[in-house]
């Protein structure tokens, strides 16, 4: 048989209609690459600028103010707490609200005048390494301009600049990773299994026996998402456990607050997959949604690229994903030793995104039911 043109127009306008048709198909199409587009284009960025730092110095004098004035020049530091106490410094930096904690000391102006070598403690949250790595190597040229302008202390007799990497002062690149990867694997499994959950109910024909069963709403579903956290559960322990057999990632915190944060985010993750299974028609849909969403969820999380590096716009947004919170809480709690005070907002993000997360998948539920 010959090639018909006529016949082959024919299914060719078939599979457009189709794909007319499909409209999530169709969104997940242009959207995914007009994002990818938008996210590489504008909101990633290797080497971020102005990053939030301490400042501890006893004696204002101009010295400390012309140390100041060259680290904010550089564009890497951006000195949010001038006047910062010791113990409020140490809080702040195992919050994760500054990246830096520079200390100045009381003589550091007397030793120049003297013409002796005087030091400038730099703490760096050494969490994550890429964050910090530029503004570190930025110092060396901060300690020889410092002073230039100012004409009694000559440039040879210029600060000694001490570095101090916090929580990882070898900078191994999987004590940043490996904890990280926890947050992501529980988000492209969790969140893809149960965003089919409802799905593969209604292609297989077996939602009217559960419209059939004398149970709420309410009760599906948690019936429902109960052994995805189980499930959640059994991975946690085999991330954790890989992490610390195999790549010997210290754990300085509470392993029973860890795994307290962490099932809440295991929680807000198969409520969202379950959102999901509530708007996708079938299967295939569910697990486009799902990869839709798990890309921001990478990349503006924090797991591959600085989050301070972020612009603004970008920072709301990542603010909004429970990758984001958990990548903190995990960090914090294995690398910092965090307590609850300084894990908090974390455990509060994340309630709160359960309890919209939970509200909206059992409103579109119901409306499903009905």
């Amino acid at each position: 048989m010959s090639l018909s043109l006529t016949r082959l127009w024919a299914i060719l306008r078939k599979e457009f209609i189709q794909m007319r048709r499909d409209r999530v198909t169709f969104a997940m199409m242009l959207g995914v690459p007009i994002m990818q587009l938008l996210l590489f284009g504008y909101a990633i960025n290797s080497d971020p600028r102005h990053m939030p730092t301490a400042l501890i110095a006893p004696v204002q004098d101009q010295f400390s103010r012309s140390l100041v004035a060259a680290l904010e020049n550089s564009g890497y530091y951006r000195i949010t707490h001038p006047d910062a106490q010791p113990s409020e410094a140490e809080r702040l930096i195992a919050q994760g609200k500054v990246s830096f904690v520079v200390t100045v000391p009381a003589d550091f102006g007397q030793r120049l005048l003297r013409g002796e070598r005087a030091q400038v403690l730099v703490e760096a949250d050494g969490s994550d390494p890429t964050a910090t790595s530029g503004a570190i190597a930025a110092l060396g040229g901060i300690a020889k301009s410092a002073f230039r302008r100012d004409l009694a202390v000559p440039e040879a007799a210029g600060p000694e600049i001490v570095v101090h990497r916090r929580y990882n002062p070898e900078g191994i690149t999987h004590y940043n990773i490996v904890p990280g990867l926890l947050g992501v694997i529980l988000q492209m499994t969790m969140v893809m299994m149960t965003a089919m959950a409802l799905t593969r109910e209604i292609e297989r024909g077996t939602m009217e026996n559960l419209l059939a069963m004398p149970a709420t709403a309410a009760e599906i579903m948690l019936g429902k998402i109960a052994p995805f956290l189980g499930v959640g559960a059994v991975q946690v322990l085999v991330i954790l456990g890989a992490a610390w057999a195999l790549f010997d990632v210290p754990f300085m915190g509470s392993p029973a607050l860890l795994l307290a944060g962490v099932m809440v985010f295991v929680l807000a993750l198969v409520l969202l997959g379950y959102l999901i299974s509530t708007v996708a028609r079938t299967q295939m849909q569910a697990m486009q949604i799902a990869i839709f969403v798990f890309l921001p969820s990478i990349l503006l999380s924090g797991f591959m690229f600085p989050f301070r590096g972020m612009p603004g716009w970008a920072q709301m947004l990542g603010e909004l994903l429970p990758v984001t919170h958990l990548l903190r809480l995990v960090r914090g709690i294995m690398l910092k030793g965090a307590g609850l005070p300084d894990v908090l907002v974390q455990f509060g993000a994340l309630s709160v995104m359960v309890v919209v997360l939970g509200a909206l998948a059992l409103l579109r539920f119901r409306r499903t039911l009905d």
